[in-house]
């Protein structure tokens, strides 16, 4: 994750901000309104220089106090007018912003659902959360503010250009004499700025994953006595992005007392030069100056630099937002999805039959987890598949579930080639009840029914009865409105085992999976979902995975898988019978079970 976070790209790329500006039309007249209204602020700035050049010239040098008196109702109308105009300004583009996020973080979490487990597998959770939250919020300073008031400061520059040349094109050149040191300075604090972003980005990037990674495993931390040494690896990252984040300021702090002094010697030579015209307005020199002309030079110096200065802030904000871009598109270019049928076959509700012809499959280019599976499974069958760790049985489940695509070979369901089939309306018919449950932060009969307003509260409430789990629900505050919160954690691992079971029966599949699904559920529990199984199996396809051989002795079929490849298969008996792999791993769990006993 952190070498990721060094992608910076350049301060405004074009190719970056044309598929930007892709978000922008949808609400190209809101965008143009923004843009109208920019110039008209922009504009309303400079105005008030050249109305007090008015009144001080034409109207108080003559004592006139009826023109003043209008000149003043002007500037009041003036900044009422620019007030308001700024106020629809920052709806309108903070609208536009919000829209833009919305829409973007809909099209990223779309983009993600369709994802392949393969891409899952190999980019981290906390990477693809800060696509969705932070990078898509820097996005949004960009589009609410950063490009439109861009847009607002280079117009005030130019009213500002135009305002003084129209006044004075001699107290104008004279302005422009600093403004090469000023395209000077602003480069060298471009460059410099860009340097610590890229520091401060890359160490908060570790700083994030340290946090993620050692808040997780805190358990673990602290079983093992590490919180010392683990404090002092923290403090050591925690200080370098503090040293980092102070360098990066040190650039801020330069350039704005530059910009700073740049302007008042900018203000020195206009009251130098301007006051010695005007002194020769007073004793009748030609081309002399007024002193209202004067004052409002004075005035337009001060404008035109504050604009600068803000655009320093915006780099930084464009810069952001090129690295945060470049960052989501390469999520969205992200083409690690599986391929769908051009016409999916319509099944309806499944048969269960299974089959699978001389499948091969890997995770990892050639590195075969399956070699040469074959197996048929009828349906209303109950088929087991045992072996060693790393055999191959979840990525068996993994293959008729469609989360991955197998390289060679053929799998069949209904008769049907499983890649002409819709990958959603397979899943709807499939259910499963893993090893390691995973509960949402919610209640108990949503967890259960996953939000499907389809499963009505009674279904829910008699699958939860049927696999056993109604007596604990019956016993938690609210029952089944009770908040299991994150992850379950009001919950033993039994217990959400048995709100899983209840899920995968309160969804009626065809295809029922279970995946190590009674490992952390005690005796008696088991032996209650056992009967459940034995009630509520008759007619569907069941996948049953176990290490403990004591469930699975009524299954139909039992496989055994060895290295990725199938070893035996046969009932129970006729396993125990031939005397091979099965029987050996059932006598070591036999004995185990014996010495348990015994102790």
């Amino acid at each position: 994750m952190a070498h990721e976070e060094e992608i910076l790209g350049k301060a405004c790329d074009a190719k970056l901000m044309r598929r930007l500006v892709k978000y922008l039309r949808p609400y190209k007249w809101k965008v143009v309104l923004a843009v109208v209204i920019t110039i008209l602020v922009s504009s309303l700035g400079p105005m008030r220089p050249y109305l007090i050049r008015r009144a001080i010239d034409n109207h108080i040098m003559k004592g006139d106090y009826h023109g003043l008196t209008t000149i003043a109702v002007f500037l009041i109308v003036s900044l009422i007018l620019q007030s308001c105009v700024q106020y629809v300004q920052t709806l309108v583009t903070t609208w536009i912003g919000q829209q833009t996020v919305l829409d973007l973080r809909q099209e990223l979490f779309a983009h993600l659902q369709r994802l392949s487990m393969r891409f899952f597998d190999r980019n981290p959770v906390g990477r693809l959360v800060t696509r969705l939250t932070n990078d898509v919020e820097v996005l949004n300073e960009l589009f609410s503010s950063g490009i439109i008031m861009i847009v607002a400061d280079i117009f005030v520059i130019f009213w500002i250009f135009v305002f003084m040349f129209a006044t004075s094109w001699k107290l104008s050149l004279v302005t422009l004499t600093v403004f090469p040191l000023l395209l000077l300075a602003t480069s060298i604090f471009r460059k410099k700025a860009r340097e610590s972003y890229r520091e401060v980005r890359l160490l908060v990037a570790r700083l994030n994953s340290f946090l993620n990674e050692h808040v997780s495993g805190m358990i673990t931390v602290q079983l093992f006595g590490a919180e010392a040494d683990t404090y002092r690896r923290f403090d050591k990252i925690n200080r370098g992005v503090a040293d980092a984040n102070i360098r990066s300021v040190f650039y801020y702090a330069v350039f704005y007392p530059a910009v700073e002094f740049l302007s008042s010697v900018a203000t020195a030579l206009i009251i130098w030069y301007g006051g010695s015209l005007v002194l020769g307005y007073k004793t009748g020199v030609e081309g002399a100056l007024t002193i209202g002309t004067l004052v409002a030079f004075y005035q337009y110096t001060e404008q035109f630099f504050r604009p600068i200065r803000d655009l320093a802030d915006k780099y930084n904000i464009l810069q952001s937002a090129m690295a945060a871009s470049e960052r989501i598109f390469k999520l969205l270019d992200d083409d690690t999805v599986l391929p769908e049928p051009s016409q999916a076959i319509a099944t309806g509700r499944l048969n269960g039959e299974i089959e699978f012809r001389n499948v091969w499959f890997a995770y990892n280019d050639e590195d075969f987890v399956l070699k040469d599976i074959s197996f048929s499974v009828k349906p209303g069958q109950t088929v087991a598949f045992v072996g060693a760790t790393g055999a191959g049985k979840s990525s068996i489940t993994n293959l008729i579930t469609r989360l991955y695509e197998f390289q060679r070979g053929e799998i069949l369901i209904d008769g049907h080639d499983i890649r002409a089939l819709d990958p959603q309306e397979l899943r709807r018919n499939t259910a499963i009840v893993l090893q390691d449950v995973f509960l949402f932060s919610a209640d108990v009969a949503t967890n259960i029914s996953l939000g499907n307003e389809d499963i009505s509260q009674e279904r829910i409430r008699e699958s939860a009865r049927i696999v056993g789990a109604g007596d604990f629900i019956s016993r938690l505050p609210q029952g089944f409105e009770s908040q299991v919160k994150e992850r379950g954690a009001i919950l033993s691992v039994g217990e959400k085992q048995l709100i899983s079971f209840a899920r995968a029966l309160a969804y009626d599949p065809s295809i029922l999976i279970l995946d190590e699904a009674t490992s952390s559920i005690d005796t008696e529990s088991e032996q209650m979902i056992q009967s459940a199984i034995e009630k509520l199996l008759k007619g569907r396809t069941s996948i049953v995975i176990a290490h403990r051989l004591s469930t699975i002795q009524k299954a139909d079929k039992i496989i055994l898988l060895h290295h990725g490849e199938i070893r035996e298969q046969g009932t129970h008996d006729e396993l125990l019978k031939h005397g091979g792999i099965y029987r050996t791993l059932y006598e070591l769990q036999y004995k185990e079970q014996e010495m348990a006993k015994a102790a």
